[in-house]
């Protein structure tokens, strides 16, 4: 169960404004332990001040550590910053935005969200590509070896597959192995929910699981190849109508405080 409550103490404590705040991470994924920290991701708004002048001022804001008995980890992105990776391929990006499990947010929030399907292309596949090998290898190198990231592996397989085939973002492995009907993601998802964050295999059999990175990997490079979706994002445009109308509305807000300041 998630207090969302608790999360809700970042949002207001938060230095800058808000656009959305929601969990990514092992919840969204579907396999968090019982001892798993939340992953808090979002985006900011700087002031325009900070923006016009010489100063890049805090294009990411980071804080981690146990508050209220939760071990939190957030990450949060000026607008512009965001802006710029949801045009890069991605998909960490898009994941956060489209996260189910959302914690703040605000019409801007739900029109980014709409924007986010005109960013989406073809060359996705090569970030989950990317992500899954570099899990495989992180796997590989652990003795004994870890349910994490053999599952990490998977889900971003199966998350680029999905994407390449059905055009949308799903980052939740439980439901993509709906499809995929792999019945031993079942048995590791359980292992993983039920156990320690660093839980380990009991016998890894690295011929199987090796075979089955090696097919996914297969497959997902095929999707791409077969994918219809666009070479290239087409909401540029929207985005900087977006960014712009986020940073004037910084300046009503901040004219509308002054205004009220002079009249006490």
């Amino acid at each position: 169960m998630i207090d969302y409550e608790k999360m809700m103490t970042h949002v207001r404590s938060h230095p800058f404004p808000l656009m959305f705040a929601t969990i990514s991470g092992a919840h969204l994924y579907g396999f968090p332990s019982p001892d798993s920290d939340f992953d808090l991701r979002g985006v900011h708004l700087l002031p325009l001040q900070t923006v016009l002048s010489l100063d890049d001022g805090e294009q990411t804001v980071e804080k981690e550590g146990i508050y209220d008995g939760l071990e939190i980890d957030l990450v949060t992105h000026d607008a512009a910053k965001f802006f710029g990776l949801m045009l890069k391929r991605n998909g960490y990006v898009l994941e956060q935005l489209l996260s189910p499990l959302v914690v703040f947010t605000t019409p801007e929030h739900e029109e980014l969200k709409v924007i986010a399907n005109s960013c989406i292309t073809r060359h996705h596949a090569h970030h989950y590509l990317g992500f899954a090998a570099t899990q495989w290898a992180l796997f590989g190198k652990e003795s004994p070896p870890r349910v994490k990231p053999l599952l990490y592996t998977f889900r971003v397989l199966l998350t680029g597959i999905h994407l390449m085939k059905a055009g949308e973002v799903q980052a939740d492995l439980g439901i993509l192995n709906g499809s995929a009907k792999l019945s031993y993601l079942d048995d590791l998802i359980h292992q993983k929910k039920t156990g320690a964050e660093k839980g380990v295999l009991d016998a890894a059999d690295m011929e199987f699981y090796q075979g089955e990175y090696e097919r996914l990997t297969k497959e997902l490079e095929d999707a791409f190849e077969k994918s219809k979706l666009p070479e290239m994002p087409t909401g540029r445009d929207a985005l900087n109508d977006l960014l712009v109308r986020l940073r004037l509305r910084g300046v009503r807000l901040l004219s509308i405080d002054g205004l009220a300041g002079q009249a006490q």
